[in-house]
């Protein structure tokens, strides 16, 4: 469904650069239009806090109906994100000055990145989960100067300090 919208939302299939990446690491127009780059963590993270979520709100329904739930949820981000008004607020709020959208196969890279984080909560112990989570969030920190909680942050209150810190890269 996600896919179908998407593509009567008129995002691109695949990168208009014309290649598909599996990891495209630089910081630049080629973010979010392969399969994977720094972004991708914080959707591992998203599936780590969309199962702690439906543990804690759905307990009792079975784990197969929760990561359904999740991937509607991350599916309905995706489409909300990729709408001009989310891409213009990404352009006016965040160092994101020329980001256009994601390709869909990004965007279907990061459902699955979601469903990946979401298994893994699932199966492993809760301070491994929670030291990844933060582990990942350093990482993206250390290396793109943003995270999952600054891409937050910056959208519902930027602040120029940290605008102007992540523009120093």
């Amino acid at each position: 469904m996600a896919f179908g919208l998407l593509f009567l939302m008129h995002r691109p299939l695949l990168c208009t650069c014309g290649r598909v990446e599996l990891w495209h690491g630089a910081l630049d127009s080629g973010n979010s239009q392969h399969i994977a780059d720094w972004y991708s963590l914080s959707h591992v993270i998203h599936g780590f806090l969309f199962y702690a979520l439906t543990r804690w709100l759905l307990r009792r329904q079975p784990l197969g109906m929760r990561l359904a739930l999740a991937v509607g949820i991350e599916a309905a981000w995706e489409i909300l994100e990729n709408s001009p008004v989310i891409i213009d607020r990404y352009r006016t709020a965040t160092i994101a000055l020329g980001y256009s959208g994601d390709s869909i196969v990004n965007s279907m890279s990061d459902i699955a990145m979601m469903a990946l984080g979401f298994v893994f909560a699932a199966r492993a112990p809760l301070w491994l989960t929670v030291s990844l989570a933060i582990g990942l969030e350093l990482l993206a920190l250390a290396v793109i100067r943003d995270n999952l909680t600054l891409n937050i942050l910056m959208l519902t209150w930027p602040v120029e300090a940290i605008r102007d810190w992540q523009a120093a890269i």
